[in-house]
């Protein structure tokens, strides 16, 4: 007689939590690979991505900090790391020395130019393996999960 296989997680939540990090550890990994190539982080790409879609606007720093995939605790020091590589510019607004834009430069946009096909051929290779009508439920999923916790005004909900 066997004996009972002990318990791997203390309820549903935690399996399930615990599968999500696992998932995105395995995910971001091969993002790592791809930006590591362009001396980037995936956080920087994102900002750039989304600086390149107010193009030729700008945002001012806290906005664009609250449009992130994740949070940035120093969204400043990001943006000096890429403003050091040319690829976005900022402006302190004479009328309020607090607020500063940031924009993509030319430099930021050929960059992004350059990352399509890759970044494109990355996700393929992240979850190409799954049919489109798990994906559409996949987020579903996922976006009810993070419904309770995410602020009204996000543009996650």
């Amino acid at each position: 007689m066997s004996s009972p296989r002990p318990r791997r997680f203390d309820s549903p939540q935690q399996e399930v939590y615990l599968n999500l990090w696992r998932t995105y550890d395995r995910l971001r990994m091969i993002e790592d690979e791809l930006f590591g190539q362009h001396d980037l982080t995936a956080q920087q790409y994102n900002a750039l991505r989304l600086l390149k879609a107010e193009h030729p606007g700008t945002l001012p720093t806290l906005v664009l900090a609250s449009r992130l995939v994740s949070h940035a605790p120093d969204i400043t020091r990001m943006l000096d790391r890429l403003a050091q590589r040319d690829l976005v510019v900022r402006e302190r607004m004479p009328d309020n020395r607090r607020v500063v834009q940031v924009g993509i430069s030319p430099a930021g946009i050929a960059l992004l130019a350059e990352l399509e096909g890759p970044v494109r051929e990355c996700h393929q290779r992240q979850l190409g393996h799954l049919p489109a009508q798990h994906l559409r439920t996949l987020v579903e999923l996922l976006r009810e999960c993070r419904r309770p916790h995410e602020a009204a005004e996000s543009p996650w909900t």
